[in-house]
């Protein structure tokens, strides 16, 4: 999760491939007023810069697809708030829905709300488990965990490893845990991962991480599946403990991240991280508004490949997922100006 603030973009006015992911006129309608009508959107919390970001990239977004959107409810991490924030927004009469689940599994009673109130949804970061949405738009995040897992493996080769995992409850955590943890046991076998359940919360990674470095003075390698909230601990702890040390000295901590906010940047340009998998916090809020116009339009969509350099997937049963490229950052590309955590 993590899956972020002013920001200077430029957005474009799109439209669905014919023969790629495609549209077509749902008779049915969805949400009515022909895409017209205030909407709604959701963030999970605001404790972290990337969701902090991605809060200010929603109303500009929204501008840009000529949608008017209220001011963004905040979850503040609890998952029966964001039911009944959800609940809320449809009494006020709102005609779509931008949301991002903090359980994948819960979030079906918000979607079920919307759907009998015929408020199509899209749902931004994380899948929901179940219910209707109009479309997922999201990262691949067994990538992200993949993608990791190979930047430390490759540096690290044998010894210990502590995976800073995300909230299990969210396909996110899920994804990418079981995704670095599959990599690790088939390309790596001469690793050790050793995990702490931090459920997207600084003061659990900071706990956890304390005590597992305590116990393994000899790790060669730390996994934060959320720089936005577990970086800044992760450095104080190895500071704490005597083990931060620059990434060419020879006792450094191999260290990588998920998000691509700017501190993660700095912080490689600083030769304190090897890597972050930068989440696309702008195309996240872009795409998410550009799907909910056409849902609200009562268009419906497909499986295949976009015009934004993305494929959709139909990533379970009747749920369809844009899946967004998500770029691997070293020291070579940080100063990359197409990385959004550059243009803030």
């Amino acid at each position: 999760m993590r899956k972020t603030i002013g920001v200077v973009a430029t957005v474009a006015a799109l439209a669905v491939a014919v023969g790629g992911c495609g549209s077509t006129q749902d008779t049915a309608g969805g949400g009515g007023g022909g895409g017209d009508g205030k909407i709604g959107a959701t963030v999970p919390l605001l404790t972290s810069p990337f969701w902090q970001a991605y809060n200010n990239y929603v109303p500009q977004m929204a501008k840009a697809e000529g949608l008017d959107v209220l001011p963004t409810v905040n979850a503040d991490n609890n998952t029966q708030k964001q039911i009944t924030d959800i609940n809320n927004l449809l009494n006020q009469g709102v005609k779509g829905l931008v949301l991002t689940p903090l359980d994948s599994a819960a979030i079906v009673a918000g979607l079920n709300q919307a759907e009998r109130k015929g408020v199509p949804v899209v749902s931004v970061d994380v899948r929901p488990e179940s219910g209707k949405v109009a479309m997922v738009v999201r990262a691949d995040n067994r990538a992200y965990g993949s993608k990791a897992c190979e930047v430390i493996g490759e540096k690290v080769q044998q010894g210990k490893v502590i995976q800073i995992m995300g909230d299990l409850a969210s396909i996110n955590g899920r994804d990418r845990s079981e995704a670095f943890r599959d990599c690790m046991k088939s390309k790596y076998p001469g690793i050790t991962v050793l995990e702490i359940p931090a459920e997207w919360k600084a003061e659990k990674a900071a706990s956890g991480l304390e005590s597992l470095l305590t116990a393994n003075p000899d790790v060669r390698g730390i996994y934060m599946q959320a720089g936005g909230v577990y970086l800044a601990p992760t450095l104080q702890a190895l500071e704490r403990k005597g083990l931060k040390f620059p990434v060419d000295d020879p006792k450094h901590i191999v260290t990588v991240s998920n998000d691509g906010i700017p501190q993660e940047l700095e912080a490689i340009r600083n030769g304190e991280l090897d890597a972050t998998v930068s989440q696309p916090a702008d195309s996240y809020a872009k795409y998410g508004m550009y799907w909910l116009k056409k849902a609200m339009a009562g268009e419906t969509f497909k499986e295949g490949p976009t015009d934004h350099d993305s494929t959709v997937v139909e990533a379970s049963p009747g749920i369809l997922e844009d899946q967004l490229p998500a770029p691997v950052v070293t020291a070579e590309n940080v100063d990359d100006d197409a990385l959004w955590g550059n243009t803030l």
